[in-house]
């Protein structure tokens, strides 16, 4: 599935996604603590990454991370300007991010690389790489499952990541994994769900610690 594709998908979708999953009464408890705590963490601006309808950058923002949002999609840059008034977003590419080398101290990917075929994804980890500063951080959320595999998504095809298999392209791409985290899903609610915190100085664990929550 090329990146056009993806974008074009999400274009036609855009005002019904931010009615249903713009606002942070859509995420888990979990998630949120999670994401939070990580970018309150890190010293220096933050990149929410395929931010979408932006829910996730105004929140940050709000508890006082220097964050902005990016996104390929216009349309969601469009709501987010409307709808968080003071929250800087900006319509750019994940593979070719309008930032200098190692001028940022996190880049938050929350399910913004689901779409990227595995053969492709090393393209959009290398440029997080490149916008890190030394003991900057990447926060992947993603799907889980048993296979690297697609699937038919909502919008357009996404793609399930064993974790190990995702750790180890993370890092092929320069970052030590510091931890993965999996939730399970049930039959009739959210899809098995990943989150993958990753540091580029070197100095995390030498093999990931999965935990199951």
């Amino acid at each position: 599935m090329s990146t056009p594709d993806v974008e074009a998908a999400y274009a036609r979708r855009a005002a019904e996604y931010a009615e249903q999953l713009g606002t942070m009464t859509a995420v888990h408890p979990a998630d949120e603590h999670l994401v939070t705590t990580w970018a309150r963490g890190l010293d220096g601006p933050v990149l929410d990454a395929g931010c979408g309808p932006g829910h996730w950058t105004a929140h940050l923002a709000a508890r006082g991370v220097d964050v902005r949002g990016l996104d390929r999609v216009p349309a969601f840059v469009e709501h987010a300007r409307a709808a968080h008034p003071g929250v800087a977003f900006e319509v750019g590419d994940l593979e070719a991010l309008p930032h200098g080398d190692g001028s940022l101290a996190g880049v938050l990917a929350w399910y913004s690389l689901v779409h990227h075929e595995p053969t492709a994804i090393g393209h959009a980890l290398d440029e997080a790489v490149r916008v890190l500063r030394p003991g900057g951080g990447l926060l992947v959320g993603f799907f889980v499952g048993d296979e690297v595999e697609p699937f038919d998504h909502a919008v357009v095809t996404a793609w399930r990541w064993r974790p190990d298999a995702l750790a180890r392209a993370v890092r092929d791409s320069g970052l030590t994994v510091v931890e993965v985290h999996t939730r399970t899903g049930t039959p009739t609610g959210p899809r098995p769900h990943g989150a993958l915190l990753a540091r580029l100085d070197g100095r995390g664990r030498a093999a990931p610690g999965v935990s199951t929550s």
